[in-house]
């Protein structure tokens, strides 16, 4: 089942009313799925405040889902809006990375 999360923290947002909308794709609950969505829930607290929008899905639930958006390896989460479009491999650990393709500067 797709889930839809929308989280709120402190911090600055990413862009005055820009909304992120992102898409995370996970394999059920598995170590690097559930770390995955840790990390990246910090990571919108922190700097998205209220500003984006999330899609997580579970390949394992939609695997044609996921082969449509070209997914091969979880987890991996996709920003979708804006763009340019941006993908990241793996448990979301390297906050730095993840602010760059989220296109915040850091």
């Amino acid at each position: 089942m797709a889930r839809k999360r929308k989280d709120r923290g402190a911090s600055e947002p990413a862009a005055a009313s820009t909304v992120v909308v992102m898409a995370l794709y996970i394999t059920d609950s598995g170590p690097n799925s559930v770390r995955a969505v840790a990390n990246l829930e910090a990571i919108c607290k922190e700097h998205l405040q209220d500003n984006f929008r999330l899609e997580i899905i579970d390949v394992l639930q939609y695997p044609l889902r996921a082969l449509a958006d070209g997914i091969v390896v979880t987890p991996s989460l996709a920003k979708l809006f804006p763009l340019p479009t941006a993908t990241v491999v793996g448990n979301l650990s390297d906050q730095g990375g993840v602010l760059r393709a989220l296109g915040i500067v850091k």
